[in-house]
């Protein structure tokens, strides 16, 4: 691992100017972060890593007028262990309670799990081996032509087929949350993009040094559901997860691991919207979701997948 600073913030003003002063990174659980460090994985080293562990009052869960707020470093386990989410927001519940161990989600925070990078084997590979677009802007997307089994099955974004690997994010889009920054609120439909150099390697449109504070989610009455189809029970990222929440007769419907951005399925939820929830909607939802699909040479049986996920998930709303 290459030398750098190592700031432990005392408060998210300083944290701020620390990323403003020095290219840097945010460190929580550090989870994601320390293993891409350590296995040499970026172009472009950071000069700084910014510890927020240590500041305080960003760990909670609480409702306050109308909407649950979750501080930033609250811990997936925490969330996992909350009655009144796993009663009231299932499928957010649902996420958590899937993420990788018991050990990982004791050090990962819900801020650390929808801000993430990708996982594509090219990306990911030690020694920054391959020269892909999220690198360098001449680069290239080697998923495009090599292994890509576990890619996207809508397209790329800006050349990049490589896919958002988050658990807690389509829980989160289906029950419309917020995130409040130290600049500003941002809708989650509008948090996730695809990063390609030389704008960086993330997920998230967060500038350089802007920091996830909380999680915000209104109120919600409704039901809700989550799934994840993954080859191991623990420790292993989605092949195709969903979540669904259904509230007054309109639903959101959000697949994930199967574009570079999770992805709503708004020709699903028009499907259902309105309707009463039966093995016919569901089915014609979960074919509507999956309409526009197309499948790299590698990849054609996440189609499936994701069909059957979200007629799933919508019997279990029902």
């Amino acid at each position: 691992m290459k030398y750098f600073k190592h700031l432990n913030a005392a408060s998210l003003d300083e944290a701020v100017n620390e990323l403003k002063n020095q290219y840097g990174y945010v460190n929580a659980g550090g989870t994601d972060l320390i293993g891409a460090l350590k296995n040499k994985v970026f172009n472009t080293y950071p000069e700084s890593i910014v510890n927020i562990k240590n500041i305080p009052d960003m760990s909670y869960i609480r409702e306050e007028s109308g909407i649950l707020k979750i501080g930033a470093l609250t811990h997936l386990s925490e969330i996992e262990a909350n009655t009144n989410i796993k009663t009231k927001y299932t499928a957010l519940y649902e996420a958590v309670r899937l993420v990788a161990s018991p050990q990982i989600r004791n050090a990962g925070t819900i801020a650390g799990n929808i801000c993430q990078i990708n996982r594509c084997w090219y990306f990911r590979k030690t020694n920054n081996r391959f020269d892909c677009l999220r690198k360098n802007p001449k680069g290239m997307c080697y998923a495009l032509t090599g292994d890509n089994r576990y890619h996207s099955i809508f397209g790329a974004n800006s050349g990049c087929v490589a896919v958002n690997p988050s658990d807690v994010a389509p829980a989160l889009i289906a029950l419309n949350a917020s995130i409040v920054t130290t600049e500003r609120v941002i809708p989650i439909d509008e948090f996730f993009t695809t990063n390609v150099a030389p704008r960086g390697v993330g997920s998230t449109i967060l500038e350089d040094y802007e920091i996830v504070k909380e999680i915000q989610i209104p109120t919600f009455t409704g039901k809700s559901s989550f799934l994840k189809f993954a080859p191991r029970k623990s420790i292993e990222f989605p092949v195709v997860n969903c979540a669904v929440a259904i509230q007054n007769s309109i639903s959101r419907i959000c697949l994930n691991a199967v574009s570079p951005v999770p992805r709503r399925a708004v020709a699903a939820e028009e499907v259902i919207n309105g309707k009463p929830i039966d093995e016919k909607t569901a089915e014609s939802a979960g074919l509507a979701a999956v309409s526009s699909a197309m499948a790299l040479a590698n990849n054609k049986y996440k189609i499936q997948i994701a069909k059957t996920l979200v007629k799933r998930a919508i019997l279990n709303c029902a």
